[in-house]
Parts: structure tokens; C-alpha cells; sequence
């Protein structure tokens, strides 16, 4: 086995993710835009340079300017090793034989593809673009590790549970916060649902992806891509940060325990680098356990280094997280019932695993493989796979939606990042059988860059994002069909112009609805320094209720209900 400073990497010509900036080319609009890039967490300054190789002439400051633009604009999607999971692999190899002129051409131009045109939409200067060639012809530098040592060593306890509440201490209705992600600023807001005032801005990781809640509901669990866990108790007179850790450089994921009898016990967060994920406890954050997921990948056997954690969802069946590693394709049941001797059941399904989320009875996951494009289907209590389905181009349904079709009974529903379909599959093997796990419709929304879907047990809308389309009249609108009547298309709600926030790009993304499902809010996501928002719209009429607007929400993007998050409502 090569070690990792030696190990080859590839670069993809299609990039699909809010963690670069992205063209999409759709049905109804076959113009380019790029967005906003979010920087990868890691440290260029801190990566190893492998500059004496084979590759084109370079000094030391333009090798360094090439790693500084690969990590803020590439390897989110790409990988650290290049290596990604939603394109074509151009190893060194071939890097080399394609030569620096045509390597230019496609990095200024983009591909068809998914490849952003990075100099014609001026992100990149021909100065850049030249040296960004030359790079990739080199072997990727390797971040440094980041084990046991580094994880506890980082490991901070605020307020030690001894001295926190015995009982709530504030006045709000918790099951109706919002943890509203602030991705620019490094924080997340608390916002009250009842009042529509911001309890508080706290202090997180980079870029925070994803707020997860214990299964009390008390403890709210943030990470940030630079892999920093912010644990925050929300019984405090005001909500804070009681204890924090960074279990590595890079990452995406946090859950907590909810097995009945280890409610809260535990918490685990899952890498993008290195390569691993971390059991904690669930009250202090303390690091308990670190486990590589590098391995074979499904169907070639062929080994991965860079095998990053993608999703990760508490298991009601048994004390077990359900881990998807992405680029091998393997969901790991990771038993928690005896940390020190982990017990993981491991179900090969298919490569680029990345999210999704419970059916209606919390037994089966179904799970996006997104360049697969394939809905991987789990049963949770047996501990098998079910079903994988095929779906089209790029399915990226965050948690998913569940309803009732008038036809084919439990559904679950995805959107797409490559084209304008809803995928809808029946979950019900007993009372619908012939149906089960199927793609039983598909609708067509505005377009493709969908990257949510929602709906709520109280509702009959389902709401579907499209954030990354190059129309600015579909990123700033929503599209909404009734469930009752499917075949009627969907309505456009224009979120964007309901905010009124002035000159920026105004991407509507992620709705989410309150603890009693009568209302439904979406995150209005303008430049840094421009004005966002958050807009709320009545679900039974779909009439705008109410636009919050504060200096403090900067780009708000994901928003978590503590109330839908605890119990695993979408």
C-alpha cells in the first residue's frame, strides 16, 4: 500500500456542491453564473508541498498560490487528494498529457459537465488560470493528521455539567427554536419561533454545516467545516457554548445518540479529513474513540485513502449511528452499546454516498449516492440493505421529505442538483408492497441546483429549493406542489423579492417549518456584505407572514427546528 505523501490524486471536471462555485445549465436556461465559493477549512499554510515532481516548472510562491486556490475553490468537492466523487479523474498522468494549454482551456471555459467557467466568469485572472494548470500537473500536497492527541488536546469543557441548570431557565418554547446557520461569519443565530427575535449569535467552526439536537432535545450540536463541534445547552438562561472540540480539519457531520436507555449518552462527528469519525460524550464532548474510514471501495476493491463521512443519522432501532462513507460506497452501523470494543457492521451499497434521512416509521434510511445516481434504501432494524434505486442526476435531498401519495401511500421524496426532477418513492412494504421502493413519479420542478426538499406531517405543500440555478428567477423563487394533486404542477413563490434586500444574488435555500407545521421559513443567502434575510410564509395559504431582517444574519443558509430535528420530522 503507497503511503499517503505517494499517493496519486485526480482532479474532476464536474464540480456539484454549495462548497464551490458552480454553473448549472438547465432545461429552461442554458446561461452560466458562478456563486460564491466557500474556502475548504484546512490550512493551505499548513499542507506539505510536493512541488520537486514531474510536473511543469514552478517557484515556491506560485505552488503556494496554486494550493491557496485549490482549497478555497476545489477541494470541497474535489477532495484534498484531488481524487473527488462527481467527475472524471484526471490523474497526474493524464494532467500531463493533456499539457498546460488545454488543462487552461477547460478551467477557463468550464465543461458541459458541471466544470465552472472560472475565467470567463472572472474568478479566476489568466495569471491564476496559468499557474492553477502547472499545479495540477504536480502531485497534491498531503494535509497533516490529526489523531487522538490533537482531538483531546483541542477538547475544551465551558461549564462542566456539575454547574449547569437542573431545569430550564429561560422563558422560550425550545421545541420552537431555530439554529440558523450563519455560514460566512463562523456563527449561528438562536432564533425564537414564537417572538421572530434572535435569542442570540454564538461563536461556532467555519462555515457551519449542519445543526444536530440531542434526543432530550436540550443540547444542540454544531459543526463547522473546519471540523469544530460547539455543544451548546439550550436550558441556560441564555443559550451558549458549554463545551467545544476539533475532531480534524475538515468535516460535515454531527449526530447524538437515541437509542432508547442511551438517550444523550453519546455524540459521534464524521471527517472529511482525515478520514474518520469520533465518538464523544454526549454531555461533555470529551473525545472517547477515533476510527479511520479509509478501506476497499464497493465493486472494484480498489483501496481509497480519502474516504470521507458523508451523512450520519441516530438509529431508533438499536444503539447504533448509521455512518455513510462516500467515496467506498459502505453505510457502517456502528454499535455504541461498548465503545471500547465497537462493534460496526459494515453494507457495501454505491460509491458517493452523500445525505438523507428517515421514512415516515424511522426504520429505513434512504440515502443519496449522488454520482451513482441512486437512492440507497436501509433497514435499519435488520441491518440490511433493501433496495437501491435509480434516480437522475445528482439527487441531493438534505433529510428528504415524507408524505402520503394519494396513489401509492409512504413516500419519500428527493430533488436533484443536475436537473429539474422530484423523485418520489413508496416506503411501505406491507400495506403497498408492489410499490415498495420504487421511484413511483417523478415530478419536474423549475430546474435543476435543487438542493432541499420539505414538507410536514400538519401540511399538504411540498416546498423544493433551487439555489444553485444559474436563473436568478428560479435561485430566488421557490417552487411549491400540492400533495393531494401532484399532477398539477407546482406554484412559484418569489421569496427573494418578498425580502427586498436590494442589489446581490439573493439564493433562496433550505426551507424549514416551524414546531406546529403551519409555517414554513426559507433562508434568503446574499454576498457577505450584502443584506440577507429570513422570509416566512403561512403554509395553508402560502401568503407571505413575516421577513426578519438583522445585521447579524449574515449569509443564514441550513435552519434547524429543535423540535423537527429532535424527532425527526421532514
Amino acid at each position: 500500500m503507497l503511503s499517503r505523501k505517494l499517493i496519486g490524486a485526480v482532479f474532476t471536471l464536474s464540480a456539484l456542491s454549495m462548497a464551490t462555485s458552480i454553473s448549472y445549465a438547465t432545461p429552461k436556461s442554458k446561461s452560466g453564473a458562478a456563486f460564491e465559493s466557500a474556502p475548504y477549512a484546512t490550512n493551505p499554510a499548513n499542507v506539505k508541498n510536493l512541488i520537486a515532481t514531474k510536473g511543469p516548472k514552478m517557484t515556491v510562491a506560485e505552488f503556494n498560490e496554486g494550493k491557496k486556490i485549490f482549497f478555497e475553490r476545489c477541494a470541497g468537492c474535489h477532495g484534498v487528494l484531488r481524487k473527488g466523487a462527481t467527475g472524471k479523474p484526471l490523474t497526474t498522468d493524464i494532467t500531463r498529457k493533456l499539457g498546460s494549454t488545454t488543462i487552461k482551456t477547460f478551467i477557463t471555459y468550464g465543461t458541459s459537465a458541471g466544470m465552472p467557467n472560472w475565467g470567463t466568469s472572472g474568478q479566476l485572472s489568466k495569471k491564476q488560470i496559468d499557474i492553477m494548470a502547472r499545479y495540477l500537473q504536480h502531485e497534491p500536497p498531503v494535509p497533516p493528521e490529526w489523531g487522538m492527541k490533537k482531538i483531546k488536546a483541542s477538547w475544551k469543557v465551558l461549564v462542566p455539567v456539575k454547574d449547569r441548570p437542573k431545569k430550564k431557565m429561560n422563558h422560550y418554547d425550545i421545541n420552537n427554536i431555530f439554529s440558523v446557520t450563519l455560514r460566512d461569519a463562523g456563527e449561528i443565530a438562536l432564533v425564537d419561533g414564537d417572538s421572530k427575535k434572535i435569542i442570540s449569535v454564538i461563536k461556532t467552526g467555519y462555515a457551519v454545516h449542519i445543526s444536530r439536537l440531542s434526543s432530550s432535545g436540550r443540547y444542540l450540536f454544531v459543526i463547522g467545516r473546519d471540523a469544530k463541534v460547539n455543544l451548546i445547552d439550550l436550558w441556560m438562561k441564555k443559550p451558549a457554548t458549554v463545551a467545544e472540540v476539533k475532531v480534524g480539519l475538515e468535516a460535515r457531520s454531527v449526530e447524538s445518540s437515541k437509542y432508547k436507555g442511551y438517550e444523550d449518552k453519546y455524540a459521534i462527528a464524521g471527517d472529511y479529513w482525515p478520514p474518520q469519525y469520533v465518538i464523544m460524550d454526549g454531555h461533555t464532548l470529551k473525545p472517547l474513540k477515533v476510527v479511520s474510514t479509509e478501506g476497499m471501495a464497493v465493486g472494484t476493491g480498489d483501496f481509497v485513502q480519502e474516504a470521507r463521512v458523508a451523512a450520519i443519522i441516530a438509529s431508533h432501532q438499536h444503539p447504533e449511528f448509521i455512518v455513510n462513507v462516500k467515496e467506498t460506497g459502505m453505510v457502517l452501523l456502528v454499535n455504541y452499546s461498548d465503545v471500547n470494543n465497537l462493534s460496526v457492521t459494515t453494507i457495501p451499497t454505491a460509491r458517493f454516498l452523500h445525505d438523507g434521512g428517515w421514512d415516515r416509521t424511522h426504520r429505513y434510511f434512504l440515502t443519496a449516492a449522488n454520482k451513482s445516481n441512486k437512492i440507497v434504501i436501509i433497514d435499519s432494524k435488520k441491518r440490511t440493505l433493501v433496495a437501491m434505486d435509480n434516480v437522475t442526476k445528482i439527487p441531493h435531498p438534505g433529510r428528504g421529505a415524507n408524505f402520503i401519495d394519494p396513489k401509492y401511500g409512504p413516500v419519500w421524496a428527493t430533488s436533484a442538483i443536475g436537473n429539474d426532477h422530484i423523485s418520489i418513492i413508496a416506503t411501505d412494504p406491507v400495506k403497498h408492497k408492489k410499490y415498495a421502493w420504487k421511484v413511483v413519479r417523478v415530478l419536474h420542478g423549475q430546474g435543476g441546483g435543487s438542493l432541499f426538499i420539505k414538507t410536514n406531517p400538519h401540511s399538504h405543500n411540498l416546498w423544493v429549493d433551487t439555489p444553485l440555478n444559474p436563473d436568478k428567477k428560479i435561485s430566488q423563487s421557490v417552487a411549491v406542489f400540492d400533495i393531494n394533486h401532484l399532477d398539477k404542477g407546482y406554484k412559484v413563490l418569489p421569496i427573494a423579492k418578498w425580502a427586498n434586500l436590494g442589489d446581490g444574488p439573493k439564493r433562496v435555500v433550505q426551507p424549514e417549518y416551524n414546531k406546529s407545521g403551519d409555517e414554513v421559513w426559507f433562508s434568503v443567502w446574499n454576498g457577505k456584505t450584502q443584506k440577507s434575510a429570513l422570509v416566512i410564509v403561512n403554509d395553508k395559504t402560502r401568503k407571505l407572514k413575516k421577513v426578519i431582517k438583522d445585521k447579524r444574519l449574515v449569509t443564514p443558509t441550513g435552519k434547524f427546528n429543535v423540535y423537527n430535528t429532535t424527532h425527526d420530522i421532514y
